[in-house]
């Protein structure tokens, strides 16, 4: 298995199949224009193969925070079904983790679902700790 950290839409495109495994309404044109807004933002992914078929990501922010200064966040983080449990996960992570060093942030962040238990074992496993919550208010298209 091998990881590239995909930079351009064109690359990020070709992840689209996996990551509707997290959001199987995201259509591709809807996916598209997101990337277009997020791209200029210190946005890529963390793509790992297996040959040439794409078995995990993770999306890749860096950002600069008050509370924490400069860090790294996971997010869209994904392995395929039949790659779960084979090093996948651990594989994305250990490079992520290289990557933040190599970027010199001083942490390294994600958010996850309330419900998906599977992934809070996984991340636990490697070392992440509940650090608070993350609330979010959805705005009505109406309001205003």
């Amino acid at each position: 298995m091998k990881i590239e950290e995909l930079k351009t839409k064109e690359e990020l495109l070709t992840v689209y199949p996996l990551l509707t495994n997290l959001y199987p309404n995201l259509t591709h044109l809807e996916y598209e224009k997101q990337l277009e807004v997020m791209l200029p933002h210190n946005y890529s992914m963390l793509a790992v193969y297996e040959e040439k078929e794409i078995v995990g990501l993770s999306g890749v922010w860096i950002g600069h925070k008050l509370w924490c200064g400069k860090y790294m966040e996971l997010d869209n983080v994904v392995v395929a079904e039949g790659f779960r449990s084979r090093g996948v996960g651990a594989m994305l992570f250990d490079y992520a983790k290289n990557l933040a060093v190599k970027k010199a942030c001083v942490s390294i962040g994600l958010d996850a679902f309330t419900y998906n238990h599977a992934a809070h074992k996984f991340f636990f496993k490697e070392d992440f700790v509940v650090k608070g919550y993350h609330f979010v208010h959805e705005i009505e298209e109406n309001l205003g």
